[in-house]
């Protein structure tokens, strides 16, 4: 603020020395220094209270800016809304309109199901194999273990054993516990 210089300040002092004598200079040193103390921390006040009001500003300014962004993102979102529902309308009334005719005209003609007449899958399935016919199976018999051998029907009786020991009843366990 002031340009005041070592010199400059040596000749304060040398006055002060001189005007107010040596008994009340300290006691003016340190008033002069309470009022100096004062004055700085009113301006140190002063400067915070400007720079909570400038930041207040700016984040105000920034808020703002963040709402209208917002607003536009939002107005843009309700357009593109608005788009898509009228195209969906639009789409909506081209099915019923194409609809109705694909209706009328798949009641004028007959609707083929299946296979196309004399293409392969046709053949195939009209073939019959006239010199050998397999047995059937069960469907829900899983394959042997080469892929071709069918499980052994369940319904069909046992051949007779020849082994007495497989009628047998199962022996007991050596111990005086019976199973639970």
């Amino acid at each position: 603020m002031f340009d005041i210089g070592f010199s400059e300040l040596l000749v304060i002092a040398v006055v002060a020395l001189v005007v107010l004598g040596p008994e009340r200079l300290p006691k003016a040193a340190r008033f002069a220094g309470l009022w100096v103390r004062r004055a700085r921390n009113q301006w140190d006040s002063v400067k915070q209270e400007l720079e909570r009001e400038l930041h207040a500003e700016e984040i105000k300014r920034q808020f703002d800016d963040v709402k209208s962004s917002v607003r536009d993102t939002e107005s843009q979102l309700r357009a593109s809304g608005e788009a898509v529902r009228r195209e969906a309308e639009q789409m909506r009334q081209d099915v019923a309109r194409h609809g109705e005719g694909v209706a009328a005209a798949a009641d004028d003609a007959p609707v083929m199901t299946g296979p196309a007449p004399g293409s392969p899958a046709s053949v195939a399935q009209h073939a019959v194999a006239t010199d050998e016919v397999e047995p059937p199976r069960d469907a829900m018999a899983p394959p042997g273990i080469d892929g071709s051998a069918p499980r052994a029907d369940v319904s069909a009786p046992l051949p007779p054993s020849t082994d007495a020991a497989a009628h047998a009843p199962t022996p007991t366990p050596p111990n005086d516990e019976a199973p639970r």
